[in-house]
């Protein structure tokens, strides 16, 4: 990737830099990340959580900023990653690309075919377009398809953890990007629930891809609206006292 690229996406370099093929993260920059960019709040992603991890989103958005965007693309998460874990990330991927810590630990499958492109501005408008969606993941579309299973978390221990995306363009000669919702479900087995999300890429009004996103809820038990109001009244106040916060 070249210089020129990566000083144009600026929009990434603010929560973690892109030189060199070792990043680590720290709880500030993984919990800046989740809360400024893809207005996320689970308390995981809090810099004072007990099982901190860095947003999932954070690892997709530096790869395609370094190793560039392909047609298609899936990405498979095997573990949480903490602050200070050093993971090499690619500066290209043929075909496979596995995120390993120093202990060769891997966090993160990607495999990737089609044509690729470098473009800032595709690459920002998608990062900005996914991260988007992906971060109100909850309440907005989990609680939805909850209600309708007559399941729900456990509010005391909600645990949410995002499994795999992919994603599939039928063209990169385009600069902006858009998400729209396509279609959900959830399908139950004991306490285990696998969601996917299904979502339509736009430019200028033309559908020119598509995704899905696939989470696992855990834990899961018979619904309760009541504890169902708590978990989204809480997750609203921490959105709220965060933003009402003082600069630092």
């Amino acid at each position: 990737m070249s210089e020129k690229a990566i000083k144009e996406t600026m929009f990434i370099e603010q929560y973690c830099p892109l030189d060199g093929d070792k990043i680590s993260f720290t709880r500030q920059q993984g919990s800046d990340f989740a809360k400024q960019v893809a207005d996320d709040f689970n308390p995981l992603h809090n810099i004072e959580a007990k099982r901190f991890c860095v947003p999932g989103d954070l690892l997709f958005s530096v790869i395609i900023a370094k190793a560039g965007l392909h047609k298609e693309m899936s990405f498979n998460f095997s573990g949480m990653v903490n602050d200070g874990i050093a993971l090499t990330f690619p500066n290209e991927i043929n075909e496979n690309f596995a995120v390993n810590d120093d202990k060769d630990k891997t966090y993160l499958s990607v495999a990737a075919s089609g044509e690729k492109t470098h473009c800032p501005s595709l690459i920002d408008a998608l990062t900005k377009a996914y991260v988007d969606f992906s971060g109100h993941t909850f309440p907005d579309i989990l609680v939805k398809l909850m209600t309708e299973n007559n399941v729900m978390i456990n509010p005391a221990r909600p645990m949410v953890m995002y499994q795999c995306m992919k994603i599939n363009l039928e063209r990169l000669d385009i600069k902006t990007l858009s998400l729209q919702l396509a279609q959900t479900s959830l399908s139950i087995e004991g306490k285990r629930g696998d969601a996917w999300l299904e979502f339509d890429l736009i430019s200028e009004g033309e559908v020119v891809g598509h995704g899905k996103k696939h989470m696992l809820l855990s834990g899961l038990r018979e619904y309760c609206q009541d504890s169902v109001d708590a978990m989204v009244e809480q997750y609203k106040n921490s959105k709220e006292n965060y933003h009402s916060a003082p600069s630092s």
